[in-house]
Protein backbone atom coordinates (compact mmCIF):
# COMPACT_ATOMS: atom_id res chain seq x y z
CA UNK A 1 0.00 0.00 0.00
CA UNK A 2 1.63 3.33 -0.83
CA UNK A 3 1.62 5.87 1.89
CA UNK A 4 2.88 9.74 1.98
CA UNK A 5 4.89 11.58 4.52
CA UNK A 6 6.19 15.07 4.34
CA UNK A 7 9.93 15.45 6.07
CA UNK A 8 11.93 18.42 6.53
CA UNK A 9 15.31 17.92 7.75
CA UNK A 10 17.06 21.40 6.33
CA UNK A 11 18.23 21.79 2.75
CA UNK A 12 15.98 19.76 0.98
CA UNK A 13 18.18 18.74 -1.78
CA UNK A 14 20.75 16.29 0.37
CA UNK A 15 16.99 15.18 2.49
CA UNK A 16 15.60 14.61 -1.33
CA UNK A 17 18.77 12.62 -2.55
CA UNK A 18 19.18 10.46 0.71
CA UNK A 19 15.30 9.45 0.82
CA UNK A 20 14.93 8.13 -2.54
CA UNK A 21 17.49 6.02 -2.04
CA UNK A 22 16.08 4.28 0.29
CA UNK A 23 14.58 0.87 -1.02
CA UNK A 24 10.53 0.87 -0.66
CA UNK A 25 10.53 4.84 -1.68
CA UNK A 26 9.04 5.08 -5.00
CA UNK A 27 8.81 9.06 -4.97
CA UNK A 28 10.21 11.89 -3.81
CA UNK A 29 9.85 15.89 -4.73
CA UNK A 30 10.64 18.96 -3.07
CA UNK A 31 8.64 21.63 -1.85
CA UNK A 32 7.62 24.01 1.33
CA UNK A 33 5.43 23.04 3.91
CA UNK A 34 3.15 24.48 6.82
CA UNK A 35 3.77 28.12 6.09
CA UNK A 36 1.87 31.15 6.20
CA UNK A 37 1.27 32.17 2.13
CA UNK A 38 0.35 30.32 -0.48
CA UNK A 39 2.73 29.32 -3.73
CA UNK A 40 5.92 30.91 -2.30
CA UNK A 41 8.74 31.00 -4.01
CA UNK A 42 12.11 29.73 -2.57
CA UNK A 43 13.15 33.54 -2.17
CA UNK A 44 10.37 34.16 -0.43
CA UNK A 45 11.09 31.13 1.93
CA UNK A 46 14.50 31.94 2.19
CA UNK A 47 13.66 36.22 2.87
CA UNK A 48 10.37 36.68 3.63
CA UNK A 49 9.90 34.91 6.99
CA UNK A 50 6.78 32.61 4.90
CA UNK A 51 6.75 30.06 7.93
CA UNK A 52 7.40 27.33 5.54
CA UNK A 53 9.88 24.34 6.08
CA UNK A 54 11.76 23.15 3.19
CA UNK A 55 10.54 19.56 2.97
CA UNK A 56 10.63 16.05 1.06
CA UNK A 57 7.25 14.86 -0.16
CA UNK A 58 8.21 11.00 0.51
CA UNK A 59 5.55 8.40 -1.21
CA UNK A 60 6.64 5.13 0.21
CA UNK A 61 5.40 1.11 -0.09
CA UNK A 62 4.30 0.30 3.15
CA UNK A 63 4.52 -3.19 1.95
CA UNK A 64 8.33 -2.77 1.94
CA UNK A 65 8.98 0.05 4.51
CA UNK A 66 7.80 0.65 7.32
CA UNK A 67 7.01 4.25 8.73
CA UNK A 68 8.96 3.50 11.41
CA UNK A 69 11.96 2.04 10.00
CA UNK A 70 11.85 5.08 7.44
CA UNK A 71 12.00 7.54 10.66
CA UNK A 72 14.84 5.70 12.19
CA UNK A 73 17.28 6.20 8.28
CA UNK A 74 15.67 9.46 8.61
CA UNK A 75 17.13 10.35 11.89
CA UNK A 76 20.08 9.54 11.10
CA UNK A 77 20.81 12.04 8.46
CA UNK A 78 19.58 15.48 10.91
CA UNK A 79 20.44 16.67 13.90
CA UNK A 80 16.98 16.25 16.04
CA UNK A 81 18.29 18.43 18.72
CA UNK A 82 19.25 21.18 16.71
CA UNK A 83 16.41 24.28 16.24
CA UNK A 84 16.00 25.94 12.74
CA UNK A 85 19.90 24.82 11.87
CA UNK A 86 21.07 21.62 9.67
CA UNK A 87 24.50 21.70 8.87
CA UNK A 88 25.52 25.27 8.12
CA UNK A 89 22.40 26.30 6.98
CA UNK A 90 20.22 28.47 9.48
CA UNK A 91 16.90 30.09 9.54
CA UNK A 92 13.36 28.28 10.34
CA UNK A 93 13.28 27.32 6.86
CA UNK A 94 15.69 24.20 7.88
CA UNK A 95 13.63 23.35 10.88
CA UNK A 96 13.09 19.71 11.21
CA UNK A 97 9.60 18.72 11.25
CA UNK A 98 7.66 15.58 10.44
CA UNK A 99 3.99 16.38 8.65
CA UNK A 100 1.75 13.69 8.11
CA UNK A 101 -0.99 13.28 6.01
CA UNK A 102 -2.98 10.39 7.77
CA UNK A 103 -3.78 10.50 11.59
CA UNK A 104 -2.87 7.44 12.30
CA UNK A 105 0.36 8.23 11.96
CA UNK A 106 0.63 10.59 14.83
CA UNK A 107 1.07 7.45 17.17
CA UNK A 108 4.00 5.86 15.62
CA UNK A 109 5.52 9.15 15.07
CA UNK A 110 5.40 10.00 18.74
CA UNK A 111 6.79 6.79 19.68
CA UNK A 112 9.31 6.67 17.34
CA UNK A 113 10.47 10.10 18.59
CA UNK A 114 10.00 9.11 22.15
CA UNK A 115 12.49 5.79 21.13
CA UNK A 116 14.95 8.65 19.73
CA UNK A 117 14.46 10.81 22.82
CA UNK A 118 16.25 8.27 25.17
CA UNK A 119 19.64 8.60 22.71
CA UNK A 120 19.91 12.49 23.40
CA UNK A 121 19.88 14.58 26.96
CA UNK A 122 18.68 17.46 25.07
CA UNK A 123 15.21 17.98 23.88
CA UNK A 124 14.12 16.19 20.58
CA UNK A 125 13.68 19.36 18.67
CA UNK A 126 11.85 17.78 15.17
CA UNK A 127 8.47 19.50 14.98
CA UNK A 128 5.30 17.00 14.33
CA UNK A 129 2.46 18.60 13.01
CA UNK A 130 -0.51 17.06 10.50
CA UNK A 131 0.55 18.79 6.94
CA UNK A 132 -1.24 22.21 6.99
CA UNK A 133 0.09 22.73 3.23
CA UNK A 134 2.21 21.99 0.86
CA UNK A 135 3.40 23.94 -2.21
CA UNK A 136 5.98 22.28 -5.41
CA UNK A 137 9.43 23.78 -5.34
CA UNK A 138 10.69 24.90 -8.45
CA UNK A 139 11.95 22.51 -11.10
CA UNK A 140 15.39 23.48 -11.01
CA UNK A 141 15.36 22.40 -6.91
CA UNK A 142 13.94 18.70 -7.78
CA UNK A 143 16.31 16.16 -7.85
CA UNK A 144 19.03 18.86 -7.24
CA UNK A 145 22.05 16.82 -6.67
CA UNK A 146 21.22 14.26 -9.50
CA UNK A 147 21.33 16.84 -11.60
CA UNK A 148 24.41 18.18 -10.25
CA UNK A 149 26.44 15.77 -8.45
CA UNK A 150 29.11 18.66 -6.86
CA UNK A 151 25.85 20.84 -5.53
CA UNK A 152 26.21 22.00 -1.94
CA UNK A 153 24.76 19.39 0.52
CA UNK A 154 25.09 18.54 4.53
CA UNK A 155 24.72 14.94 4.47
CA UNK A 156 27.95 13.44 4.32
CA UNK A 157 27.93 10.97 0.76
CA UNK A 158 28.50 7.48 2.44
CA UNK A 159 24.67 8.04 3.83
CA UNK A 160 23.73 7.82 0.13
CA UNK A 161 25.45 4.24 -0.14
CA UNK A 162 24.15 3.40 3.50
CA UNK A 163 20.31 4.32 2.13
CA UNK A 164 20.91 2.37 -0.89
CA UNK A 165 21.50 -0.66 1.26
CA UNK A 166 18.96 -0.13 4.02
CA UNK A 167 17.21 -3.52 5.14
CA UNK A 168 14.13 -3.27 7.63
CA UNK A 169 14.59 -6.46 9.90
CA UNK A 170 11.75 -8.31 10.69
Amino acid sequence: MKKEIYLAGGCFWGTEKYLQSIPGVTMTEVGYANGLTQNPTYEEVCHKNTGHAETVKVIYDEGQISLTFLLELFYDVIDPTSINRQGGDTGSQYRTGIYYVDGSDAMIIEKSIDKLQKKYKEKIAIERLGLKNYFRAEEYHQKYLDKNPNGYCHIHPDKFKQAENAKEIH
